[in-house]
């Protein structure tokens, strides 16, 4: 038996970012939950179990009990919105399930996050219709938009961040992470020279047309040249600044990464560049298939920056973190035993 400080749920767990945060405070997770085969190969080489599947299939009530739900939830169309009906405006929507799970168990808190337009969508709707759905199943929400690269990661992801408390807890204000004094370039979390041919692009098309000498705000990509007419994939950037938000879809020669100049030589990043670039440290498993690696960096969030909020969510609810809760040992699983149809990576 270990101790541990609070149990957690992992929904669209994607490869586990989440996990990796909460655990560091001493989390235990109770149950996750990605329905993508090559993720859940992924999730399960790192953290020994296979998550469960579609949560939609899954009964609120078959979900052992936990203090803490994350999830970083698709954001859908919601083909009612505007109606403003609350929590049954969010049914045919992924937030639906997080919103029942939440309603039945009714854990302390949820840790939410999402893309940066999130809060724009259908006019702002959306995002109201989420926050009364919040409030009406018994929590006080807060959000906030926060760039990665304020955070000690070389890369200007934005992304909202939604906290909520239950309201028993009587949590009135809750305080975002402040940006960090030190700032992560790219030039940070590169591998060592050569890599790979494949990650190299050698075209006539290329152009370089600025200087790098001059960079106002590292926090913030510099282009410095493109390839062919430097579209989606097709834009160089400088190492000496932070990188650009990582994809998990779009075309071009660098698709996914983005292009930069490393060594006078052009290049994407690798998967190992990419895991580092959302926090992940070199232990972590990556997949084999370097396209279903790509997307699924592209999909996951930012380790440090979900610490750091987490570290505010502990000042804001310090009682979550007094308790020892004693937790079985888990038994590794290998992935011999899981017997995982994985689908093909694109």
């Amino acid at each position: 038996m270990e101790n541990k400080k609070f149990t957690f749920i992992d929904l669209f767990a994607g490869i586990g970012g989440f996990r990796l945060a909460l655990e560091s405070f001493g989390g235990y997770c109770v149950f996750s939950s990605e329905w993508d085969k090559n993720s859940q190969e992924t999730y399960s080489k790192n953290f020994g179990e296979l998550p469960h599947g579609d949560i939609t299939m899954i009964k609120e009530q078959d979900i052992p009990h936990h203090n803490v739900i994350c999830a970083g939830f698709p954001c859908q169309a919601f083909s009612i919105s505007g109606k403003m009906k609350g929590f049954e405006d969010t049914r045919g929507t992924l937030f639906f399930d997080v919103a029942r799970i939440a309603k039945y168990h009714k854990p302390e808190i949820l840790f939410l996050e999402n893309v940066k337009n999130f809060t724009k969508h259908d006019n702002g709707r959306t995002l109201k219709i989420i926050l009364e759905t919040l409030d009406e199943i018994g929590y006080t929400p807060f959000y906030k938009v926060l760039k990665s690269s304020n955070y000690e990661v070389p890369q200007a992801r934005e992304r909202v961040y939604i906290i909520c408390f239950r309201k028993d807890l009587n949590v009135k204000e809750f305080n975002y992470p402040e940006a960090k004094e030190e700032i992560k370039v790219v030039k940070d979390i590169l591998e060592p020279e050569p890599v790979n041919e494949r990650y190299y692009i050698n075209r006539e098309d290329i152009n370089i047309y600025k200087s790098e000498d001059k960079i106002s705000d590292k926090r913030s990509p510099l282009q410095i040249g493109k390839i062919n007419k430097g579209g989606q994939g097709e834009r160089i950037y400088s190492i000496d600044a932070a990188g650009i938000t990582l994809s998990a879809y779009g075309g071009g020669a660098a698709s996914k990464t983005g292009a930069y100049s490393v060594n006078g030589k052009i290049r994407k990043l690798t998967p190992r560049e990419c895991a580092r670039m959302q926090g992940f440290d070199d232990s972590y498993k990556i997949h084999e298939n370097p396209n279903a690696a790509y997307k699924q960096f592209g999909d996951s969030v930012s380790v440090p920056v979900l610490r750091e909020v987490f570290k505010q969510i502990i000042q804001a609810y310090p009682k979550l973190i007094e308790q020892e809760i004693k937790v079985p040992d888990k038994k590794i699983i290998k992935l011999e035993q899981l017997n995982l149809e994985v689908a093909d990576a694109e």
